[in-house]
């Protein structure tokens, strides 16, 4: 996985190809997106077999009949421009603050995505308003609350395109404004829908799945920025390295558990930090002597996750589907959010361990009784408090966690007078993991300043060695943060240390010294 992207790169849509990379290019560093010339036919056949059902007058879901318990409701040719913005004006009934930029990109990149398939019978004209909107960076004001996830993100994606329409609201050129203003500013002309295409436009998963996207992509560097920050602590904390020996893990060959104790070994490879065989205690508590057993699980979920995410990035989720070659629309339930929410529970679960097992970690690198350091990391305690309540910041947000781990995908409640009587609450799920993988990066982000500072009084009564890999994440560390002498605030040194973590920047640090090392 690479954590740095080409600023300027450009992603073409066929509906079948894209990658994380991509919607990470597209989310944070401005990629430009167009749609490939085969997208582009398909889209003109499905549509143009769209416009032939509504001549006809034939009794379509969605395209000639009402929305949900409405769909016994016949809805006449010249109605169904009217149909479909009184579907979007209805259905805008979010709540909350608004969804991040980053996210709402992701969103309009991942419709766009779907439509490109050809099964929504989506004008072309309108599908290229989409992707315009986005490369103008127009971003739609989007609240982050309101959906079931069944039938998908009905609610959010309305608000989307309310902007499309020049209604709504919109963030463009760093300032709030009508959707109608934002697009004037762009040169873009407002939309006004044809038959289906408003039902096409927020039937789908991919607000949830956007999130989703995101939330993989930033757990990925966790799994790996964690064992960089145990590698210190177990330097710190003088750990056993025995618990990493290969034959151990063989015979209990979990890929993800054995993958976790090669890399262990080899941040730190050649430290002498790390206890030898004459050392007192015969083994170490579980937070360190089991790294590997517990990283490991969430290393392979996160694994998981990620295929389900490359999945739906690339599905039709809408609702009918058109086939046109086959000569039919079929009604079902590609929008039901499932997969992602069941998904989303499982990494926010994975996640929650990392921080969990971080913050036992860290309140043995500051507790003397089991360090062997002074007192919470400081070298003057009583006048100074040191890494007292960076632990207690750390036990807070995993308590917080434990609390959001809580499954949403369990949860269900019928809409629509029980016409959709089981969704998937998979946004919910999403946000909720979003929310834990940022208190996960501030815990790894502790660990790593009280390692750091662990190692640094361990070096003042002697010279030692770090480990091959470890040695590079301290280095990259201490030129943003300094060793911590007397007191002074700590949110900032916690802010830098959590963004070396989340960025993916200590990660990389490692991955290059081993690079350089191996030339």
């Amino acid at each position: 996985m690479s954590v740095v992207l080409a600023e300027k790169s450009r992603v073409t849509l066929d509906g079948e190809t894209l990658t994380l990379e991509q919607v990470v290019a597209v989310a944070r560093y401005g990629a430009k997106v167009e749609l490939h010339p085969m997208a582009k036919e398909k889209v003109l056949r499905s549509r143009e077999y769209v416009d032939q059902l509504i001549e006809g007058n034939r009794t379509v879901y969605g395209i000639t009949t009402g929305f949900g318990k409405f769909s016994d409701v016949l809805i006449s040719k010249d109605d169904a421009k009217t149909l479909q913005r009184n579907l979007i004006m209805s259905h805008a009934t979010g709540v909350g603050e608004a969804l991040s930029p980053e996210i709402v990109r992701v969103i309009l990149l991942l419709r766009a995505n779907a439509l490109a398939k050809g099964f929504s019978g989506i004008r072309l004209s309108t599908l290229q308003t989409l992707i315009n909107v986005l490369n103008a960076g127009i971003v739609p004001f989007i609240p982050e609350k309101g959906s079931l996830g069944a039938s998908g993100d009905l609610a959010p994606l309305s608000h989307m395109v309310l902007v499309l329409l020049g209604e709504g609201e919109a963030f463009y050129k760093e300032r709030r404004m009508s959707g109608r203003e934002a697009l004037a500013q762009a040169s873009i002309e407002p939309v006004v829908l044809e038959g289906k295409e408003g039902l096409a436009l927020i039937n789908g998963t991919q607000v949830m799945t956007a999130i989703a996207a995101l939330a993989v992509w930033d757990a990925e560097i966790l799994c790996e920025s964690a064992n960089i920050t145990a590698a210190l602590t177990l330097e710190a904390l003088e750990g056993i390295l025995n618990a990493f020996d290969p034959k151990i893990h063989a015979v209990r060959p979990h890929p993800g558990q054995m993958d976790v104790a090669k890399h262990i070994r080899h941040l730190t490879e050649g430290s002498t930090f790390a206890a030898d065989q004459q050392h007192p205690r015969v083994q170490d508590a579980y937070a360190l002597r089991c790294v590997a057993q517990v990283h490991g699980p969430s290393k392979e979920a996160v694994a998981y996750v990620k295929k389900v995410v490359e999945i739906e990035i690339n599905s039709a989720t809408d609702n009918p589907l058109i086939f046109p070659e086959e000569d039919a629309v079929l009604s079902g339930g590609n929008f039901h959010g499932q997969p992602i929410a069941l998904a989303m529970d499982f990494l926010g679960i994975a996640m929650a361990e990392l921080a969990n097992i971080a913050e036992r970690r860290l309140e043995r690198l500051v507790n003397p009784s089991l360090s062997g350091l002074p007192a919470f990391l400081t070298p003057n305690g009583g006048l100074n408090s040191g890494f007292m309540i960076v632990q207690y910041s750390a036990a807070s947000l995993v308590s917080e966690n434990k609390v959001l781990a809580h499954p949403a995908s369990v949860d269900s409640i019928p809409s629509s007078a029980n016409q959709e009587d089981h969704v998937s609450m998979g946004t919910i799920a999403a946000r909720k993991a979003r929310t834990i993988i940022e208190n996960t990066g501030h815990v790894l982000g502790m660990e790593l300043l009280a390692a750091c500072q662990g190692l640094d009084l361990r070096t003042g009564k002697e010279e030692r060695q770090f480990g091959k890999g470890s040695e590079a994440a301290y280095r990259l560390l201490r030129t943003k943060v300094t060793p911590l002498g007397e007191d002074r605030v700590m949110y900032t040194d916690i802010n830098i240390a959590k963004e070396l973590i989340s960025s993916g920047k200590i990660a990389n640090a490692v991955r290059f010294e081993f690079a350089r090392n191996a030339h």
